[in-house]
């Protein structure tokens, strides 16, 4: 277990605790260099020392070891965050993206902590990066080292009355369009030093990569050390604009269905079997027209060129909407999850508990009778 302890000798540095945001590595883009601690104290726990944490670590014939031995040297904190990020992405155009840094440096970077190590981590190939040996070891320790660093940092930051950081939230973009950015907007105007990232896509986002701090999904994971909470359920129900029944005729039974142009997704993009609700009306629909969004489908529907299946808590705020068909609703589920690594930060656990909280009280329009 690691122990950072501010006032022993260990040459311990801490974030600038804005920069536990994780936004530290922009150093890289003026100087290399690590500040020290001379005799390891803090005089004061928010105290800023505006240089990049280091902390030490060395190959051990049984993997990587954290705790320093007489005479070892210690690692730069941002060469480690440059090999997670190119760990997690899996190629290293893929984590200058997101490290804000270009590609040269990250190579960099990762080249001087294997020189530091002595070690290969990643073998570097065309068509992206793949850990060796060491590098899965690495992994291992260097996620914990980060697990500690964001809980260090929310220690810190824990007696101040605001909530300061970046969050992300990954969601199916049904729900992240039509529900979480009206709701989030006004969790960032409460906490001007929070920045929430809302990231609605139709797929699925991993926790374990660092893809988001957040997510809400489809299915409820049957593996993994995760924080799964059930939001909510939620219905789906067949709809048509006014417009449209205006023009091609009133649906009052699943015979009307025949002939009828359907509004639906793209098969490929499906990436949860949650979605399969399609399947019933599309053998009565033969003529489709395929949308790889919610948000694609909605405004086709909305628009008056088909007949789709929407979501009742999405569909409603729309008045030129009619519900058809009420006898034929979906229900599914919404899970959401946290990483137990930054589900403890300040921020993350904020966010986590609004999220829940304003699905708790709009369970009402969730799910429609």
């Amino acid at each position: 277990m690691l122990c950072y302890d501010l006032h022993s000798k260990m040459k311990i540095c801490i974030f600038d605790v804005q920069k536990l945001k994780l936004n530290s590595l922009s150093r890289l883009r003026e100087r290399e260099g690590a500040h020290h601690v001379s005799d390891g104290r803090v005089r004061d726990r928010t105290q800023v020392i505006r240089r990049s944490l280091i902390f030490p670590i060395r190959l051990a014939p049984d993997g990587p070891c954290l705790l320093p031995q007489a005479g070892e040297d210690i690692m730069d904190w941002d060469r480690i965050r440059v090999f997670l990020a190119v760990a997690r992405a899996g190629q290293i155009l893929g984590a200058a993206q997101q490290l804000g840094l270009n590609h040269a440096t990250v190579g960099r970077q990762l080249t001087a902590l294997e020189e530091d190590l002595g070690a290969k981590l990643v073998e570097r190939q065309t068509q992206g990066c793949t850990l060796t040996p060491a590098g899965e070891a690495l992994l291992k320790s260097a996620e914990r080292v980060e697990s500690e660093v964001l809980q260090v940092g929310s220690e810190i930051s824990g007696a101040r009355a605001e909530i300061s950081g970046t969050v992300r939230i990954g969601a199916p973009d049904g729900l992240g369009n039509y529900f979480l950015a009206r709701k989030l907007g006004h969790l960032a105007n409460q906490h001007p030093d929070l920045t929430i990232q809302l990231v609605p896509l139709p797929r699925t986002f991993s926790l374990s990569r660092r893809e988001a701090d957040i997510v809400v999904t489809l299915d409820r994971p049957k593996q993994g050390k995760l924080i799964i909470t059930k939001l909510t359920d939620y219905s789906l129900s067949v709809y048509a604009a006014k417009s449209y029944l205006k023009q091609h005729g009133e649906i009052k039974s699943v015979d009307d269905l025949d002939g009828r142009l359907f509004i639906t997704h793209v098969e490929d993009f499906v990436y949860s079997r949650a979605l399969d609700y399609a399947a019933e009306l599309a053998s009565r629909m033969k003529r489709h027209y395929e949308c790889g969004s919610v948000v694609a489908q909605m405004e086709a529907v909305r628009a008056g060129h088909g007949i789709g299946i929407l979501h009742d808590y999405a569909a409603v705020q729309f008045p030129e909407l009619v519900r058809l068909l009420p006898q034929t609703r979906f229900t599914r589920t919404y899970w959401l999850m946290s990483h137990p690594d930054t589900h403890r930060t300040a921020r993350v656990a904020a966010v986590h508990d609004y999220v829940a909280e304003q699905a708790r009280k709009a369970k009402a329009d969730f799910v429609r009778g």
